[in-house]
């Protein structure tokens, strides 16, 4: 059985996200606002059903997929491109691949105790975010 990601998780660390924006071409000052947001993401899995929502004060982002099934994403509130996006399990992390104009471009996902580990990777820039189960 994979692992419970169900709850709503409150960043406490962001390290190295602005240069995976520079990566992915976002303008100077919206790289200067997202890097300062306090991000609280919010999953409801049903299985292999996933339905997440990234949420802050300047900018929300949702996405829905299924374990297993590539979709087309339009990655609109983050880079506004459209990418060929397939998510997998790797034991109890989900693993994403999301293929389009940049390359190596994707995000793995785990959980250790109560935090809720993301790491997002563009070209060859990593950044690793970490986020506390509030409920």
């Amino acid at each position: 059985m994979p692992a419970d990601y169900n709850g709503r998780w409150e960043m406490v660390s962001n390290d190295n996200f602005e240069e995976v924006m520079k990566a992915l071409d976002i303008d100077f000052a919206t790289r200067k606002i997202a890097n300062h947001l306090h991000q609280t993401k919010v999953i409801v899995q049903n299985g292999d059903k996933f339905e997440t929502k990234t949420l802050s004060t300047f900018r929300n982002y949702e996405v829905n997929f299924t374990v297993g099934e590539e979709f087309e994403e339009n990655t609109k509130g983050l880079d506004n491109r459209k990418v060929k996006t397939l998510v997998t399990w790797d034991g109890d992390k989900l693993l994403c691949v999301q293929k389009g104009e940049k390359e190596n471009r994707g995000w793995t996902q785990w959980i250790e105790g109560d935090e809720l580990h993301l790491e997002i990777r563009v070209l060859d820039k990593v950044c690793h975010q970490v986020f506390k189960k509030t409920k």
